[in-house]
């Protein structure tokens, strides 16, 4: 069965409407999604993931670190031989020949006398060592001192105490008596502080070191003895 034109006219008609339609309506969407931003975070969306494809490059390839040249073997010394010394060719034996009439004889001369004088070396002679200083110690026995003998305390008397008292003297040059220790007790204080007080009193003879005076120690016994 054949169709006329007059028929499909209005077939073709209605497809053209269609379209246009549907052009309409895309346009209508398009516009409708730009006013309402749908479109922009399209574009936002699709904009960077394209950008990243684009950008991102392949990692570079590791290159392996190459090994390090191989150091040279050290010289070994060389060893120098030195040469064994051969020995020297021993001379050979000479026969002691006749001696010949015809040689020369040279008759030995005597020795020429020296005039020069013949010195001894001298003798050092040692040096004889120096004297010894002679030493005169202090004395307190003088006749013109007039020194006193020390009191004995009458309470040493009635309690019967008695001893020996040996006193360490200083004494200067012009006598006087600087110093004074004990160098031995008696054994009672009494005693020995009576002691003290007259020799403190006393003048002496300076000592002398080769008659020069020279203020020197000097040891003074005092004997407390009762009656």
């Amino acid at each position: 069965m054949t169709m006329t034109y007059e028929e499909a006219q209005p077939r073709g008609l209605g497809r053209n409407a269609l379209i246009a339609i549907a052009v309409v309506l895309l346009h209508v969407v398009a516009l409708w999604a730009l006013h309402t931003g749908l479109l922009r975070r399209a574009v936002e969306v699709i904009v960077p993931a394209a950008l990243l494809t684009e950008f991102v490059t392949p990692p570079a390839p590791v290159v392996a670190p190459e090994p390090p040249p191989p150091t040279p073997p050290k010289p070994q010394p060389k060893t120098v031989r030195t040469p064994t010394p051969r020995p020297a060719p021993q001379p050979l034996p000479v026969t002691n020949a006749p001696p010949s009439d015809n040689a020369p004889v040279v008759p030995a001369e005597p020795p020429a006398p020296s005039n020069a004088p013949i010195t001894a070396a001298p003798v050092a002679t040692p040096e004889a060592p120096p004297a010894p200083p002679r030493i005169e110690l202090p004395s307190s026995n003088a006749a013109y001192l007039q020194n006193p003998a020390p009191a004995y305390p009458a309470i040493s008397k009635r309690m019967g105490e008695q001893g020996k008292v040996v006193l360490r003297v200083f004494i200067s040059t012009d006598g006087q008596p600087q110093k004074i220790e004990i160098n031995r007790s008696s054994g009672f204080e009494r005693l020995d502080r009576q002691a003290q007080e007259t020799v403190s009193r006393w003048k002496f003879v300076p000592g002398k070191r080769n008659g020069v005076p020279e203020a020197m120690w000097y040891l003074v016994p005092i004997n407390f003895v009762l009656e």
